[in-house]
């Protein structure tokens, strides 16, 4: 199917963050920075649970996916925001603009699934130790990155074949950073009745289930907890998790934060502050708090400092 086909528009217009013109020197410096920390942390991440053998485990096995896909989510949106910014050309084709969507979307569910997989394998870790090599096998956690990605995939693609049926007329401005399908789905001058009956469907499958599935997850991690009867075993059951819930915490606190709860910036704002925290804040504080909370990454991280010192030397 050719997208160009659908469409009388050749191109949108990201009309980007709402700051003043004078402020874009000091926002762009600063998303720079937030953007090579983003990439060099989580590519750190792989590179530490890639090289330490003692990282070979399922947890962190999920977590080296977590941060590939921290680093592709932050890639779809920051360089075209930066790039705007720099060179103040707003403009971007039609077909970028739905290639675009199609990959946030993409990274979007993907994190929320792969969020899920290791909320499952604390939830095994933690309940039943003894079963725990045996559930989580190899194959168990290479079925759950798989279906992650072809679950992420058809959500997707359901959008963006749905988006290319659509017509867009005269406005063609997006009040965004990004080409974000709500946006999108207001600008079109076509019944978009269908394409939001399957963004609820879908966004049920995709967000409401997997946050189900975590939510249960712990609370059984809380329940086994509570019946451990030493200080020292509720100490060390919290630290293989802590970090996993501070990163679902961050992740799923921003949705309710700005979506369920009445705010008196616009609606538009708020959606954008929310994508920046999605693609920009979020997949930024991972690494430290993936490394900073983690006595096994710590470890893995002087190990790999000595071997560089040895080398230097």
């Amino acid at each position: 199917m050719r997208l160009e086909n659908q469409s009388s528009v050749s191109e949108f217009f990201l009309l980007g963050l709402p700051i003043r013109p004078e402020q874009q020197g000091v926002f762009f410096t600063l998303f720079l920075g937030m953007y090579l920390t983003t990439v060099l942390g989580n590519l750190l991440i792989i590179l530490l649970i890639r090289l330490d053998s003692r990282l070979h485990t399922p947890m962190y096995y999920f977590l080296s996916h977590l941060a590939f896909t921290d680093v592709s989510f932050s890639s779809v949106t920051v360089p075209k925001m930066l790039i705007n910014m720099h060179t103040q050309d707003q403009s971007i084709l039609y077909a970028g603009c739905v290639t675009h969507m199609y990959f946030f979307i993409f990274f979007t569910d993907l994190d929320n699934f792969l969020l899920t997989s290791m909320a499952y394998d604390r939830y095994v870790a933690i309940c039943h130790p003894l079963h725990y090599a045996t559930i989580m096998r190899g194959g168990v956690c290479i079925l759950l990155v798989a279906v992650s990605w072809i679950l992420s995939c058809a959500s997707a693609l359901s959008h963006t074949l749905l988006l290319a049926q659509l017509s867009f007329c005269a406005d063609n401005s997006i009040p965004h950073f990004f080409c974000d399908l709500g946006v999108l789905l207001k600008l079109s001058c076509s019944d978009t009745s269908l394409n939001e009956l399957v963004i609820f469907t879908v966004g049920v499958a995709v967000i409401t289930l997997p946050l189900i599935c975590i939510l249960i997850s712990y609370g059984h991690i809380g329940a086994t907890i509570l019946k451990v009867p030493s200080a020292r075993g509720v100490f060390k059951a919290l630290s293989t998790c802590g970090s996993h819930l501070s990163v679902v915490s961050l992740y799923y606190g921003t949705i309710i934060g700005l979506y369920f709860f009445p705010s008196s910036s616009s609606s538009s704002e708020k959606n954008i502050i929310a994508s920046v925290m999605y693609t920009v804040v979020t997949p930024l504080l991972n690494p430290f708090i993936y490394s900073l909370r983690n006595r096994d990454m710590k470890g893995a991280l002087e190990k790999l400092f000595n071997r560089a010192k040895v080398l230097c030397q």
